[in-house]
């Protein structure tokens, strides 16, 4: 087999990992409206399973990194899935066990996530070749990765039928289907022959460098990941990240489903016609996601982070201040009939929709410039760029604590906007490389 055959198969399996990872991260978020039914948890309880999911990247991140060094990709990834089977078993005995049962499936999935994502990120951005090419390769994984999210939310919002009744046992199907994604995926990753990157599996982070010659320092360096300016504020603008992701759309369907009358009031749609609504969001990141990839190789990543971060904000700051009696027509779609469905929502919910466009390209592209030149140091960067994932869980968690001392799910939206101020930054001032001096072969 060639060279060239074998980069495309290892291409195709990354992308599919990448479209799992968003199929079970992302089932979090629905999950919370029955966490927050049948556990009566508040909206800051009711992303435990964010929490879960999220706070395991920050235990697992660097092991990951470590994990590729010693076994490689494949059999890195091939732990991840047999992780992911056991923690989404867990979350399906959850509905007889309990509230703290669920937590430790999230937990567990949590783990599994991370080490995909450590495999994931760097190998793409290795086989596009890094810089503008290897970003464009990460966007176009990613297309996929938001049509995963789109499917679970429209999913989760068929199969909850009363937000009032909601219980663990209705997210069943959701749950077998991952478990069957991740089954399948352990089965074809096994049967797969994945192109190491440095073909060096078996050797310790000690013997192998970057591009698979001996490391003549061995046993000592002086310098680590951690010695580029541009991968610590990079940490710093992912663990934020989330709060854009992750927050626009989980506080959103909390807002569609709470009732009017309930202490911080919403909307008071059904789950399932809020769940199509929420969709759009991700349809917007596959949207985006795909004109990333198709200009990719030809924009700057910093011109692209700095333009949808800036557009983030004033979005995001229209969403806030537009009255909320202006409204305007939203379509989803309704898989299931095939069919559209067309809802009346605040002008503001519309423009929050729409900002998924914004969020579509910063994972990808945060990743290529914090990892851009640290070559031999790439992979245990990339683990530990992965526990900054936490902050998802972070950010979710002050959004949610700010919802209900306000009262308000919209005045929670500030720590959106404070997030894309920094991403802002970072992508202008702070990630450019001081560090060139320092060795990376």
């Amino acid at each position: 087999m060639s060279t060239k055959t074998k980069q495309t198969g290892t291409i195709i399996v990354m992308i599919a990992l990448l479209s799992m990872i968003a199929f079970v991260t992302h089932l979090c978020s629905p999950m919370s409206v029955i966490v927050k039914n049948q556990f009566g948890a508040s909206n800051f309880l009711s992303q435990i399973g964010n929490y879960g999911n999220f706070i395991a990247y920050l235990i697992m991140g660097v092991p990951s990194g470590l994990l590729i060094k010693r076994f490689g990709y494949k059999k890195t990834a091939l732990i991840a899935l047999a992780t992911g089977i056991a923690g989404i078993l867990i979350q399906w005995a959850s509905g007889r066990l309990g509230f703290a049962v669920y937590l430790v499936g999230a937990f567990v999935s949590g783990f599994c996530m991370c080490m995909l994502n450590t495999v994931v990120n760097p190998m793409l951005n290795i086989l596009g070749g890094g810089g503008n090419k290897g970003n464009q390769l990460i966007q176009v994984g990613n297309v996929f990765n938001s049509a995963a999210a789109i499917a679970i939310y429209i999913l989760m919002g068929a199969l909850i039928a009363d937000v009032t009744k909601a219980k663990i046992s209705d997210a069943t199907p959701a749950l077998l289907i991952a478990l069957a994604i991740f089954v399948i995926g352990f089965i074809v990753l096994l049967c797969t022959k994945i192109q190491e990157p440095d073909g060096n599996k078996g050797k310790t982070s000690l013997e192998v460098s970057y591009d698979g010659k001996k490391d003549k320092q061995k046993t000592s360096d002086k310098y680590s990941a951690f010695s580029f300016r541009h991968f610590k504020l990079g940490l710093i603008a992912i663990f934020l990240y989330g709060g854009i992701e992750i927050g626009i759309p989980t506080y959103l369907l909390q807002y569609l489903t709470s009732s009017p009358a309930d202490i911080t009031p919403g909307l008071g749609m059904s789950a399932s016609v809020a769940g199509l609504i929420v969709a759009v969001y991700w349809l917007m990141m596959l949207v985006g996601r795909f004109i990333g990839g198709a200009i990719g190789g030809k924009v700057s990543v910093k011109n692209m982070i700095a333009f949808v971060s800036l557009l983030a904000v004033v979005l995001v700051l229209f969403g806030i201040l537009l009255p909320s009696d202006i409204q305007v027509g939203i379509v989803g779609i309704d898989w299931a009939n095939l069919s559209t469905v067309s809802v009346k929502v605040p002008v503001g919910v519309f423009i929050l929709v729409i900002t998924g466009l914004c969020s579509s390209v910063m994972w990808g592209g945060i990743f290529n410039l914090a990892t851009e030149g640290l070559g031999r140091y790439t992979a245990v960067a990339s683990g530990a760029f992965m526990t900054m994932v936490c902050g998802f869980a972070v950010m979710v968690a002050l959004q949610g604590w700010i919802a209900d001392i306000t009262h308000s799910y919209m005045t929670s939206y500030l720590v959106v906007i404070l997030c894309a101020v920094y991403i802002l930054w970072y992508s202008v001032t702070g990630s450019r490389n001081v560090n060139k001096n320092i060795p990376v072969e």
